[in-house]
């Protein structure tokens, strides 16, 4: 899967879907996701090693060009951040709930790579844009201490942060609806 991550955000569905085709076309990228997110934009994710994805990034901001509204690279990603943006991390030990909901897919996902890096936690979701009006929210679980360290530093270094919480004893009923 590589160690980096990019995204694309276009105001054109259709630029989008060209965008796509374009970026997997110019690198050796895994394409995580590619959807539709509100209000009626394209996201385009890519996974690979750093170069890869900087040249998939390259092209797709060529090719997305006046349509680009937001774009996002990070080298030496966590482990957990591309299954936690494809919903399939395993959760083992169930703990405190954090939460962290942002404007922004790009500031979502960038803010779960920093509380992964910040604490021993687990992520369990990276929710990206759909059906959410182009949001991007973050849930993650562990001890009390670490969920509550890793939302800090995520609050410390977030952009478009709208909420944030810590859950210390979630309900079954709860955490079950997460997963």
């Amino acid at each position: 899967m590589g160690n980096a991550i990019g995204m694309i955000e276009l105001s054109s569905i259709a630029r989008g879907i060209e965008t796509c085709d374009d970026m997997v076309k110019a690198a050796q990228v895994e394409l995580l996701r590619t959807s539709t997110v509100c209000p009626g934009k394209y996201m385009i994710i890519v996974a690979g090693d750093t170069g890869d994805v900087k040249a998939s990034m390259t092209a797709g901001k060529k090719r997305g060009a006046e349509y680009v509204v937001d774009t996002l690279l990070i080298p030496n990603i966590h482990p957990q951040l591309i299954p936690a943006i494809g919903m399939t991390n395993q959760v083992d030990i169930r703990g405190a709930v954090g939460v962290l909901e942002f404007y922004s897919v790009a500031a979502a996902i960038t803010a779960a790579d920093i509380a992964a890096k910040a604490a021993n936690i687990t992520l369990i979701e990276v929710r990206t844009g759909f059906a959410i009006g182009g949001k991007g929210f973050v849930t993650l679980t562990g001890d009390v201490g670490a969920v509550r360290a890793a939302v800090q530093a995520a609050e410390r270094e977030a952009e478009m942060l709208v909420e944030t919480t810590v859950i210390p004893r979630p309900s079954k009923q709860l955490f079950d609806a997460l997963l």
